[in-house]
């Protein structure tokens, strides 16, 4: 049997993906000179179109607002917002626990990882004290930590009287049997009392 311990960060880690193609900066010569050469086609359709209407409009002044217009669509494109992630269905009935799924969402990556942790405990006590007690551990000593200023191991009376014989009992003893839900129910309330 393995001892694996797994931390509050490794639960909520997610991995970022790898973007398809990494773009090559170029330039900014390379910048301006290919916004001048689009402005100047612009500028072309534009005069073309014009002089077929019988209109006269100096061309410097066509050429300055395609470029113009060039280099706002650049800046505009460069401050634009990262586009949301594409959602898949999980799923076909919402009744078995489908829900959507985002490609770059970390919190969900965790809820998924508990889910496979607390399926994988489901059988046999020796699995979920394996897989679920150091985690569970971890999060009893967070909330120690973080409203009381101690740990489990800091400070052990002082940490059993705020969790309740009940909880502490249930981290610190290797389960002879998988906990029903009723408690669950128990040490959840505890957990949220302290």
């Amino acid at each position: 049997m393995t001892d694996q311990q797994t931390s509050i960060d490794d639960l909520l880690y997610h991995e970022e993906e790898p973007s398809a193609a990494p773009r090559r900066e170029r330039g900014r010569a390379w910048s301006w000179l290919s916004a001048v050469l689009i402005a100047a086609a612009g500028a072309a359709a534009v005069l073309l179109g014009l002089r077929m209407f019988g209109l006269a409009v100096p061309i410097e002044a066509v050429f300055a607002g395609c470029l113009a217009l060039v280099v706002l669509r650049r800046t505009v494109r460069s401050v634009a917002p990262v586009p949301p992630p594409k959602l898949r269905r999980v799923g076909t009935d919402p009744e078995d626990g489908s829900y959507l799924l985002g490609t770059q969402d970390g919190l969900r990556e965790a809820v998924r990882q508990w889910e496979s942790r607390l399926k994988s405990a489901q059988h046999g006590a020796g699995r979920f004290t394996e897989l679920m007690l150091p985690v569970l551990g971890e999060l009893v000593d967070e909330r120690l930590r973080q409203r009381h200023g101690l740990t489990r191991a800091s400070d052990p009376q002082r940490a059993r009287a705020i969790c309740g014989d009940e909880l502490w009992n249930f981290l610190n003893t290797p389960a002879r049997r998988k906990p029903s839900a009723k408690d669950y129910a128990v040490f959840v309330s505890q957990l949220e009392k302290m």
